[in-house]
C-alpha cells in the first residue's frame, strides 16, 4: 500500500481564523469541520478494524483517512505544509502494521498518528480539540472532551 500526501497539495500558512476554501475547489467545498469530522470517524473505524484484526477493513479506512487529510490540504491550502507532510510517516507506519497484520505495531502506530493529529490541532490554535484512541470495546467516541491539562486554570 502506498500512501503519499504531496507537499504540493498545500501552500503557506495563514491564521486559522482566515481559513477560506481554495478558489480552485470547484462549486462546492466542504467546510473544514466537515472534512475533519469525517476524518475523526475514519480514525475511529480504523482503530476498531485494527483491534478486531480485520486488516482489509483497516486498510480501507486508512485509505479513506488519508484521502480526507489530502482533501483538507486541497480545499484549504492555508494549512501549513508541515502539518500535512508530518502525517506521512505515521500513516505509513499504520499501513506497515496493517500489511504485516501486527496488532501490537498497529496499536503503537495508531497512537503516534493520533498524537500527530493533536499536534496539528495545537499548532493551529485548536489544541482544545483532542483526539484519542477509543476507550472501551465499542465506544463510539474517540474525542476527549475534558480540557487539555495545560489549559486548565488553577
Amino acid at each position: 500500500m502506498v500512501l503519499a500526501i504531496p507537499a504540493s497539495l498545500v501552500t503557506s500558512a495563514i491564521a486559522q481564523s482566515d481559513f477560506q476554501p481554495s478558489p480552485n475547489a470547484g462549486k462546492y467545498a466542504p467546510r473544514l469541520t466537515e472534512v475533519m469530522n469525517t476524518a475523526q470517524v475514519q480514525h475511529l473505524k480504523l482503530w476498531y478494524a485494527g483491534k478486531a484484526k480485520n486488516w482489509d477493513l483497516a486498510a480501507y479506512e486508512l485509505r479513506q483517512l488519508t484521502n480526507s487529510l489530502a482533501e483538507a490540504a486541497i480545499f484549504y491550502p492555508a494549512i501549513p505544509v508541515s502539518n500535512v507532510t508530518t502525517m506521512t510517516d505515521p500513516l505509513l507506519s499504520v499501513a506497515d502494521a496493517i500489511a504485516a497484520k501486527d496488532d501490537r505495531k498497529f496499536a503503537v502506530s495508531m497512537r503516534v498518528l493520533t498524537n500527530g493529529c493533536n499536534t496539528c490541532h495545537t499548532s493551529m490554535d485548536r489544541g482544545f480539540i483532542v483526539i484519542g484512541v477509543p476507550a472501551g470495546e465499542h465506544s463510539p467516541v474517540n474525542q476527549i472532551f475534558a480540557p487539555p491539562a495545560n489549559s486548565r486554570k488553577p
